[in-house]
C-alpha cells in the first residue's frame, strides 16, 4: 500500500458513539454525556419531558464533542414513571435506548454512598459504556 492511499483511508475515520444516560426525576432531568471512558462527561440538567430541550442538548454534545449530525447515539435510563415512553420516543428519534432495572445498578455494600443525581447519571454512563463493548451485566427491565 503507498502513502497516499495509507493517508486516504485514515481521512474519514468512524466517528465514535455519544453515550448518553438520563437520571429522571418529576421537576428534572438530569442528562450525561460522554464518547467514552477518560473522556470527562458533560452534565446538563433540563425540565423532566421537555423534548425540545432535550434535542438541543443532544445537538450541543455532539458539537462539542465534534461528532457527525448522524452519528451513533447509544443510551439508558433507569426504569420507573417516565421510563418507557422516554424509550419508544427515543426510538422513534433514531436513539439506541436501554431502560434499566435499577437494582442492576452497581452499588458499594461495604461503605454508605453518596447519592446525587450526578453521581447517579456518571454510574449509568460507565454501565452503558462496558454494556456497548460486550459486557452484559447490566440487566435490561423491559
Amino acid at each position: 500500500m503507498d502513502t497516499k492511499s495509507a493517508q486516504g483511508a485514515l481521512q474519514d475515520p468512524i466517528s465514535p458513539p455519544l453515550y448518553l444516560a438520563f437520571e429522571l426525576s418529576q421537576k428534572q432531568w438530569k442528562l450525561g454525556f460522554t464518547i467514552g471512558v477518560g473522556q470527562r462527561p458533560r452534565i446538563r440538567t433540563i425540565q423532566a419531558r421537555d423534548l425540545p430541550a432535550l434535542q438541543w442538548e443532544v445537538q450541543e454534545a455532539r458539537r462539542r464533542f465534534r461528532l457527525p449530525d448522524k452519528g451513533t447515539i447509544l443510551s439508558c435510563n433507569e426504569a420507573g414513571r417516565d421510563g418507557f415512553w422516554l424509550d419508544r420516543y427515543l426510538h422513534t428519534q433514531g436513539i439506541a435506548n436501554l431502560v434499566v432495572d435499577s437494582a442492576s445498578i452497581e452499588v458499594s455494600r461495604r461503605s454508605k454512598r453518596a447519592k446525587t443525581d450526578k453521581l447517579d447519571v456518571d454510574k449509568l454512563l460507565e454501565m452503558l459504556i462496558r454494556y456497548h463493548r460486550g459486557e452484559r451485566k447490566l440487566a435490561a427491565a423491559g
